[in-house]
């Protein structure tokens, strides 16, 4: 009977698969020796490889370049970031060597983005597309942008009151956009979202504020599902209404030219995953095309704001076993060392499921186990995967070390956790280090941040001596 580790992955899934493999029977994440890395940096460890962003640009760029080229579309296509997925320095440098464009969500994303300006990593044709709601200050520091000559920062209205505040800081004409206020899941707890101005009324206030006012060029409809890009009945039914808004809005608008895809494309979370990218980019750009030519207008340019789908992937966490409980006949526990609550949130708080691997002893049988973290609080375990609704991993015995990594957590998890800052039962934030390869394609390793000491903590808390 096959009852290695190595077994149960081979007979369950298609390995090797998404960038793992083994080396013996220790596993490569992007050929990396993960192994290699944990004894050079030791655990907790985020880790982030960068060329893994690049490489989604680029895939993001050939998917909607050939569909276009299919479907005979004459727009043009534009990749944007979403900068919240991940606001770190070298996550945004990437973005910007592969000739990313950039959308920002709040006031600070303006500041981020002046000091990339200063430091020439951005100039005053680069896409910029300001969504989410704006209290003053984000209005502000906009219009700053638009009064310091940036041709293409384009505000996406969230709500009708939005465009008269920018009349009191803006000095010429500028580009504006709306955000459609698409319909939610039906399994959701609202029926529209909280977020834009409602199909039906978004003619009429073009009609009655917008039309024949010189300062305001519409430039753009936003169009955002929050549970991103699926085929399903409800995506599709979304896509159509919000294209027909497109096209109602340009018989009346010449000067509209664009579409903003938000909510991106899925990110593997098992390597059971099977999502057909070329299929869906060909519907999204076909459906977007006859329903324009049925209409008899000229097809958008096409934006996306791909977040997760950028960085996701290169993103990692790797832990320590550092103990055993048997709790009762059914119930094992492998203890890391490390919170999930503190450095892989949103497995606490939407229950989201990441791919989790065993880094070393593949070779050793496999038992069922739960995983806990280190705080103090019940909700701090990992219990079950996306396909098995549990956790599998190798025993050990004696003074045996396991290690394990949790991947394509490049996504959301730092600043939903609150990185650098005071963490629950004071966890500290783990040691996070970038992966990259130099011209000889040989890996290179920089410390980012070190683990957090006490000293940071008991400062931020204002234990000073």
């Amino acid at each position: 009977m096959k009852n290695r580790y190595f077994d149960l992955i081979d007979q369950t899934f298609y390995f090797p698969s998404f960038d793992f493999n083994l080396d013996e029977d220790k596993l490569t994440f992007n050929d990396i020796p993960l192994m290699e890395v944990i004894e050079k940096f030791g655990t907790p460890l985020k880790i982030t490889y960068l060329p893994k962003i690049g490489e989604q640009i680029q895939k993001s760029r050939k998917l909607f370049a050939n569909a276009m080229k299919k479907a005979k579309y004459n727009g043009d296509y534009h990749y944007c970031y979403c900068t919240k997925s991940s606001q770190f320095s070298f996550v945004i440098h990437e973005v910007l060597k592969n000739k990313g464009q950039l959308e920002t969500s709040s006031s600070f994303d303006m500041d981020l983005l002046w000091h990339l300006y200063e430091e020439e990593r951005i100039n005053k044709k680069t896409y910029i597309v300001c969504n989410g709601f704006k209290q003053d200050d984000y209005i502000k520091k906009i219009c700053d942008f638009i009064n310091e000559g940036f041709e293409n920062i384009i505000p996406i209205m969230d709500s009708m009151d939005e465009l008269e505040r920018y009349d009191k800081f803006v000095k010429k004409p500028f580009q504006i956009g709306i955000r459609i206020a698409s319909e939610e899941e039906p399994n959701f707890e609202f029926y529209t979202s909280r977020l834009g101005v409602r199909y039906r009324d978004i003619v009429p206030y073009y009609e009655r504020k917008i039309a024949g006012n010189s300062r305001y060029n519409l430039k753009m409809l936003h169009f955002f599902i929050n549970t991103g890009i699926k085929d399903d009945t409800y995506y599709w039914s979304e896509l159509n209404k919000c294209i027909q808004v497109y096209c109602d809005l340009k018989k009346l608008c010449p000067e509209l030219d664009s579409f903003d895809i938000g909510g991106g494309f899925p990110v593997p979370n098992s390597l059971s995953f099977n999502y057909d990218y070329e299929y869906m980019t060909n519907e999204i750009i076909s459906t977007i095309k006859n329903l324009c030519n049925s209409n008899g207008i000229d097809e958008p340019n096409i934006f996306t704001e791909f977040g997760s789908f950028t960085v996701a992937e290169s993103g990692a966490a790797i832990y320590s076993i550092i103990s055993e409980k048997q709790q009762n006949d059914a119930e094992k526990w492998f203890m890391i060392d490390s919170s999930f609550i503190t450095t892989l949130p949103d497995t606490w708080g939407i229950g989201q499921r990441f791919i989790l691997l065993a880094i070393n002893h593949w070779n050793k049988e496999y038992q069922r186990v739960n995983l806990g973290g280190l705080t103090c609080d019940s909700q701090d375990y990992y219990n079950s995967e996306v396909d098995i609704n549990q956790v599998f991993l190798p025993k050990i015995s004696g003074k045996e070390k396991l290690y394990i990594g949790f991947f394509h957590t490049g996504a959301y998890q730092e600043s939903l956790g609150g990185y650098g800052g005071i963490q629950h039962c004071l966890i500290p934030a783990p040691k996070h280090v970038l992966i990259d390869l130099n011209k000889k394609g040989e890996f290179t390793y920089k410390v980012f941040a070190d683990k957090q000491s006490p000293k940071e903590m008991m400062s931020i808390l204002g234990f000073k001596k």
